[in-house]
C-alpha cells in the first residue's frame, strides 16, 4: 500500500471504479442468498471472486472493490467462523483483488479499494437503505473499527466506506478510520437530494470535509438519476475528489433478496458527472462489466 492512490486522484484522466460483484459473482452460477451475500465465497469459493475482479479489471476498470461489504466479525460469528478465521477472510479480500490485478496483465496502475459497508449490511434487512439502527455513534465506532483496522493492514489503496446511510454511520466511520495509516473515501447511499435517513446533502458531506484520512467523497448505490446533484453537493462543500458509482436504478427488496424494476443506468452520463468533479466513476448492484467498459469508453474521451 502506498499513499499514490492520492495523487492518482488529482492526475489525468478520472478512475474507472469496477461494477457490483455480487451481480458478476451470481452471474456465474453462484447463489448468494445467505446473510453473508459475496463475503461467503470468501470462505468458500475464493477463486470466483478473483474471478470476478479480472472481469472488471479487463473491462477497463482501475479500481478493484474488494468482496469485504458485508464482512464483519458479528456476521462470520453467526456463521460459526470464528474471529482468527474471519479476520484472515477480510484480509484474503485484499489479496484477491490484488491476484486479479495481477493476472490482468495490465500496463495502467491497478488498485484495490478494501470495501467496509454499513451495519446495516451485516444485518441483511436492508436496513442500510434506511439507516438509523438506534446504535450511538460511539457503539457503531465500536463495530466498525476492529474491522477497518483488520483491512488497514492487509495494505489496500484505499478504504472504500461506502454505502453509507446517515450522518451518525459517517461520523462513527470517520472516528474509527483515524491512524490507520490508509486513505479512505466516504461514500453516501441517497434518494431525491437527501441521504437515506433524510439529512441534507450539505449537512452530510461537510462532516469529511476536514477529514485528513478522506481522500475524495460521493455516492453510491443510489439512482443514477440522483448522482449529478450529489456530485455537484460533494463537490462544492468538500473541496475534495468526487467519487460516484450508482446501482442499477432497480430497486432492493429485501424481504425476497431480490432486485426489482427496469434498469436505468447509461454509460452517457459519467461525462456529466465527470465535468461536475467526479473523479472516481463506476457502478455498484446491478452494474456489470459491459457497463463499465461503457464508462471506460466515456471516460477515455477528453472532456470538452
Amino acid at each position: 500500500m502506498t499513499h499514490d492512490f492520492a495523487d492518482a486522484l488529482v492526475r489525468g484522466r478520472p478512475l474507472v471504479l469496477d461494477g457490483g460483484m455480487s451481480n458478476q459473482l451470481e452471474s456465474a452460477g453462484h447463489d448468494l442468498s445467505d446473510a453473508l451475500w459475496s463475503a461467503r465465497l470468501l470462505a468458500e469459493r475464493p477463486e470466483a471472486i478473483t474471478e470476478a475482479h479480472l472481469a472488471y479489471f479487463e473491462a477497463g476498470a482501475d479500481v478493484a472493490i474488494t468482496a469485504s461489504y458485508q464482512a464483519t466479525f458479528e456476521g462470520f460469528a453467526a456463521h460459526g467462523i470464528g474471529r482468527e478465521r474471519a479476520a484472515g477472510l477480510m484480509a484474503l479480500s485484499v489479496e484477491l483483488a490484488r491476484e486479479a490485478a495481477r493476472r490482468s496483465g495490465a500496463a495502467r496502475p491497478l488498485w484495490v479499494a478494501a470495501s467496509a459497508g454499513p451495519y446495516g449490511a451485516m444485518l441483511a434487512d436492508g436496513s442500510e437503505y434506511r439507516g438509523r439502527y438506534g446504535l450511538t455513534v460511539a457503539e457503531l465506532e465500536r463495530f466498525h473499527r476492529p474491522r477497518l483496522e483488520v483491512l488497514a493492514a492487509a495494505r489496500p489503496d484505499v478504504l472504500a466506506l461506502e454505502t453509507v446511510p446517515d450522518t451518525d454511520e459517517a461520523t462513527a466511520l470517520l472516528r474509527a478510520v483515524r491512524g490507520l495509516g490508509v486513505p479512505a473515501w466516504l461514500s453516501y447511499t441517497v434518494a431525491g437530494g437527501r441521504t437515506r435517513a433524510g439529512q441534507p446533502l450539505e449537512e452530510a458531506f461537510g462532516l469529511p470535509a476536514e477529514a485528513e484520512e478522506v481522500v475524495a467523497v460521493g455516492v453510491n448505490c443510489c439512482a443514477p438519476a440522483d448522482v449529478d446533484h450529489a456530485v455537484a453537493v460533494a463537490a462544492r462543500v468538500t473541496g475534495k475528489p468526487v467519487v460516484a458509482y450508482p446501482n442499477s436504478g432497480e430497486s432492493w427488496n429485501a424481504g425476497a433478496r431480490a432486485w426489482t424494476g427496469p434498469s436505468a443506468f447509461d454509460a452517457g452520463r459519467v461525462r456529466g458527472w465527470r465535468a461536475a468533479g467526479a473523479r472516481l466513476i463506476g457502478g455498484c448492484c446491478r452494474v456489470g462489466p459491459d457497463s463499465i467498459a461503457g464508462v471506460a469508453r466515456a471516460l477515455a474521451t477528453p472532456a470538452p
